[in-house]
């Protein structure tokens, strides 16, 4: 019986994780899009490998931190993503693809570029505090670092953002 149980607990584990991933996928994208300056390719990889790292460690995962391990892995891949040595480069070819549709507006493309222009750690930092709303603290424990190092980090994007940004859109 005891190997029936476990077939049990790792077919809910598995219900859980799928769950969790359908309600949060969107969400995970949206802010990883913003990590990586606009690339929505690239954000895909960086939510499938943060995925793959949460499903990893889905089994000591807590219910009630699940979303901020996510994030987590999201800021994690992102910043791996930026650093890597061997990131794939785009290949020149004779045909042209499909090109997809640009699913980001006039507004999208304006913020994206600017925070394009911010450090890797400036731009968690700015996107996780003032797109998504976090605290200082939770921006910290997705970052992994300290809430010293957020305070700097936001203040420095957002300095940063005020000296590039056009003066009728500055911030305030």
């Amino acid at each position: 019986m005891e190997g029936g149980d476990r077939v049990r607990r790792d077919s809910e584990r598995e219900r859980e994780f799928t769950e969790f991933v359908t309600a949060r996928r969107a969400v995970l994208v949206r802010t990883a899009t913003l990590l990586v300056s606009g690339d929505t390719a690239k954000a895909e990889d960086v939510v499938q490998t943060a995925l793959i790292k949460l499903y990893l460690a889905w089994a000591k995962v807590r219910p009630e931190t699940a979303e901020a391990y996510a994030r987590k892995c999201v800021v994690n891949a992102a910043t791996d993503e930026h650093r890597s040595l061997f990131r794939r480069r785009e290949q020149v070819r004779a045909v042209l693809p499909e090109v997809a549709v640009d699913a980001h507006t006039g507004e999208d493309r304006v913020m994206l570029g600017l925070l394009a222009t911010l450090r890797p750690s400036m731009r968690a930092a700015v996107v996780l505090r003032y797109v998504e709303g976090f605290s200082v603290a939770e921006t910290a424990a997705a970052m992994g670092c300290t809430e010293g190092n957020v305070k700097s980090q936001s203040a420095r994007g957002l300095q940063r953002l005020r000296e590039i940004l056009p003066a009728p859109l500055a911030l305030r």
